[in-house]
């Protein structure tokens, strides 16, 4: 694979992980519940009855796998911050103890020459925030807002790459939609507001960060696949039509463009109020994908929008989790952001699960990993030839860990888990990474 002719000057290589994921240590040093450790406790929601209380432990073991991210060669850790670690209200009084957990994980991350990437938000509202109405709530713009203050004036002096959400129509449409994700609601006007109020919250975080943080960097990360009708069916087109939108669409356009899709902008017109899409829309730096292959829409007029997820053709190449695989589809990805958004991208998330476990030599041979990134990275390489002006990239993601309704059961890490006892195990994976970052960097 040549690499000379298709990476910039600078390009960067990574790894990601997000708070609730990875860190455990639900009840220590002042942590609140979030909304995940309340959905987790409902029955029949998470796979096996899986909480993250533990997961990998990385609250305590941090200092271990930053010196795993070293010994891979990764330019960057994209790493998320627990709003209930830090303000247990999730507004008020601060937690200097989570505070300080921050403090060490990024100074240590910068020790080991890797630059931080802070994520303001992925997944884990504090429940004392749902109690009042979560992101259905106005002001949870302001709340937000006041959070990512906090966290600008902390560690605005180490972190200069900021990141104001993880994945917008994830939680949006599968918490006030679809209930597949935390706080697990079904209303279609809820999901309505819940999209408006975080575009809000983006804005104003972006403001906060930049008026506090000389020299930042900041992006968002959205997830991006298109969507097709099941089938290719006449009848299953509208549902695709609609769910690109709430998918694709709802966030990245009012945030970079000023306006929203058109069905999305006729029934979120009662939510917007004067200003509200200027203060949406701001300065962005780069743009953070998330991908892993194209969703095939239905019809389903039980659910909230008419919607529901359909299968992907019986034909088509699957890997370790029964997703099928589509390269081309990345590669298209890159080229239609570059298209519609003019912006520089950083792909954030990349990566497939599976049941990997140790062999009898204790090795961890995830090849079908290898093939997944292989065939996607040449993808990468062909956006780039055709005009992507693509800056990085994130594997995901570092370790096995609690991977949502999936519970421990979906292994998506280059790194091995044993969850008993913690242990951490470099799969064949991690070696292809590692000497993929080397062989990209002597070729430039």
């Amino acid at each position: 694979m040549e690499h000379k002719a298709v990476f910039p000057e600078g390009f960067l290589w990574g790894t990601s992980t997000s708070a609730f994921q990875v860190e455990g240590a639900a009840t220590e040093d002042g942590r609140a519940p979030s909304i995940w450790d309340s959905f987790c406790r409902l029955k029949g929601r998470v796979d096996n009855g899986d909480t993250g209380d533990v997961a990998c432990d990385h609250y305590h073991r941090y200092a271990e796998d930053v010196a795993l991210m070293r010994g891979l060669g990764v330019d960057a850790y994209r790493f998320s911050v627990a709003w209930p670690r830090v303000l247990p209200r999730g507004r008020g009084m601060a937690n200097e103890a989570g505070l300080d957990f921050y403090d060490r994980l990024i100074d240590t991350v910068l020790e080991a020459g890797i630059e931080p990437w802070l994520c303001v938000y992925h997944w884990d509202l504090p429940q004392a925030l749902q109690d009042l109405g979560g992101w259905a709530n106005r002001d949870s713009a302001g709340w937000y807002a006041d959070y990512t203050t906090l966290l600008a004036r902390r560690y605005g002096d180490r972190v200069k790459r900021w990141i104001t959400f993880n994945e917008f129509s994830v939680f949006t449409l599968f918490g006030y939609a679809i209930p597949w994700a935390a706080p697990g609601i079904t209303d279609r006007g809820q999901h309505l507001r819940a999209i408006h109020h975080v575009n809000l919250a983006h804005g104003a975080g972006v403001d906060a960060v930049r008026a506090l943080v000389p020299g930042a960097s900041i992006g968002a990360v959205h997830n991006r696949q298109r969507v097709l009708p099941e089938g290719g069916k006449p009848e299953n087109a509208e549902a695709a039509a609609l769910l690109d939108e709430h998918w694709n669409l709802a966030f990245c356009d009012p945030q970079l463009l000023g306006h929203y899709p058109p069905r999305v902008a006729r029934a979120i017109e009662p939510c917007v109020k004067a200003g509200d899409m200027a203060r949406i829309c701001r300065p962005m730096d780069w743009f953070g994908l998330n991908h892993y292959g194209p969703i095939f829409a239905r019809v389903n007029p039980e659910t909230t929008w008419g919607y529901g997820w359909g299968d992907a053709p019986p034909d088509s190449p699957t890997h370790g989790v029964g997703w099928a695989v589509f390269p081309d589809a990345f590669r298209d990805e890159l080229l239609e952001i570059t298209r519609r958004y003019r912006m520089p991208i950083v792909i954030t998330e990349n990566g497939c699960g599976g049941s990997d476990s140790p062999d009898e030599s204790g090795d961890i041979v995830d090849q079908h990993r290898i093939n997944y990134l292989q065939l996607y990275n040449a993808s990468m390489h062909e956006a780039i030839r055709g005009g992507a002006d693509v800056r990085g990239y994130f594997v995901w993601s570092l370790l096995d860990n609690f991977e949502w309704g999936s519970g421990y059961g979906n292994r998506f890490g280059i790194v091995h888990v044993d969850f008993e006892s913690q242990k951490r195990t470099p799969k064949a994976s991690a070696r292809w990474y590692a000497d993929l970052i080397k062989r990209a960097r002597s070729a430039t």
